[in-house]
């Protein structure tokens, strides 16, 4: 997690939950936009010389009696949240950098609703119950990088997202499928948050992802069997967590070369096929904690990057003394600094210590007693 920031008396401390972090995004406060930007690092650092005194006259302040009625304006800055809103409301400066809608009882989002914003950078809708967003909504937010769209009714992606858009968190909604072109015309993007929608494999159309550069996306607790086919191709990070997910076959990651983390924990993994993982060359983290699996994954020997392999929670009852390092010297560039298999029908005593020669202590190798 990112460091906690002290802010104004009347807004409250939050902290920035990272994109890599394992559980999805679960925004506290307003000031959760704001946390991980040079641009709001910037207006942080004028928030702090007001407070000493030191540039209050340099700081453009957002007319108050400008200000939606019930809102909090100040440092273009607005703050509507927890208002009983049953829509967006009216006269919201034109200056306007961040805007914070959630809690509210927002049920639609109109053509004009964001009309002048052009500066708009960041957009809290989270926790209403919008399930209609017109087509033309998001046209005048030329500068917009984050929207938070989490806990509402949406069934589909909204349509023409900001072409700026960088972070989009859209989890626990409704959204059964993700249409051709969804995203067209977004440039590169940091992160898709869309966990906890009930979408099956079979929702995402072709091309629904196809332009887009992405480094992190998060698919868990939804009803995927399998994983996704024609994801981007630029990911980082895949995570794919509380799934129905049963195998993974030879041509599955294929497309995800540039992977560094891998989340399959929570699914119902009995088999991964032989060759499978040497599609991800510069793996860092494998999480397959909580699955089926009856011995350790080929090809972690050959995984010259792995540092983490989660394996808890399975029914691995053998570790082989190769399944985890290679038979060579210099073959392998980093040790591994964690391996889980805890909670497994394996004894311990029965694994040879040569089996972890390539583990940087003996401290990151966590056996523990099984339970049955």
């Amino acid at each position: 997690m990112l460091p906690h920031c002290s802010l104004l008396l009347f807004l409250s401390v939050a902290s920035l939950l990272s994109c890599s972090s394992a559980l999805p995004f679960e925004q506290k406060g307003f000031w959760d936009f704001a946390m991980d930007t040079m641009d709001s690092v910037g207006m942080m650092a004028m928030m702090r010389d007001e407070e000493e005194g030191s540039a209050v006259e340099e700081i453009p302040t957002t007319d108050v009696s400008m200000c939606p009625f019930g809102c909090h304006c100040r440092l273009r800055i607005v703050q509507c949240s927890d208002l009983g809103l049953t829509e967006v409301p009216k006269n919201i400066p034109s200056d306007t950098r961040f805007l914070d809608l959630q809690n509210n009882h927002i049920t639609e989002l109109r053509e004009n609703d964001f009309k002048g914003l052009s500066n708009l950078y960041g957009l809290s809708l989270r926790n209403n119950l919008i399930s209609k967003v017109h087509p033309k909504t998001f046209v005048p937010l030329r500068s917009m990088q984050k929207l938070y769209f989490s806990k509402n009714l949406l069934t589909t992606i909204p349509k023409n997202l900001p072409a700026s858009l960088v972070e989009l968190r859209i989890h626990e909604n409704r959204i059964k499928k993700v249409e051709a072109g969804a995203f067209a015309g977004l440039r590169s993007m940091n992160c898709i948050e869309m966990g906890a929608n009930p979408i099956q494999n079979s929702g995402f159309e072709p091309g629904a992802f196809k332009g887009l550069k992405l480094n992190f996306l998060r698919i868990s607790e939804a009803k995927l069997t399998g994983v996704p086919k024609d994801l981007p191709e630029s990911l980082h990070e895949l995570h794919l967590d509380h799934n129905q997910i049963q195998a993974i076959e030879l041509e599955d990651l294929s497309r995800y070369r540039n992977l560094y983390r891998l989340g399959l924990g929570f699914n119902h993994i009995r088999n991964i096929e032989n060759g499978s993982l040497s599609y991800l060359p510069m793996l860092r983290e494998l999480h397959l904690d909580n699955n089926r699996l009856t011995r350790v994954p080929t090809g972690l020997p050959d995984m010259k990057y792995l540092q983490v392999v989660y394996l808890h929670t399975n029914n691995i009852s053998q570790v082989g003394v190769d399944d985890f390092c290679p038979r060579g010297f210099g073959m392998k560039r980093t040790f591994y600094n964690g391996i889980s298999l805890f909670a497994n029908p394996v004894n311990y005593w029965e694994v040879q210590p040569a089996t972890f020669r390539c583990v940087s202590d003996r401290l990151a190798i966590q056996f523990g007693n099984y339970k049955k």
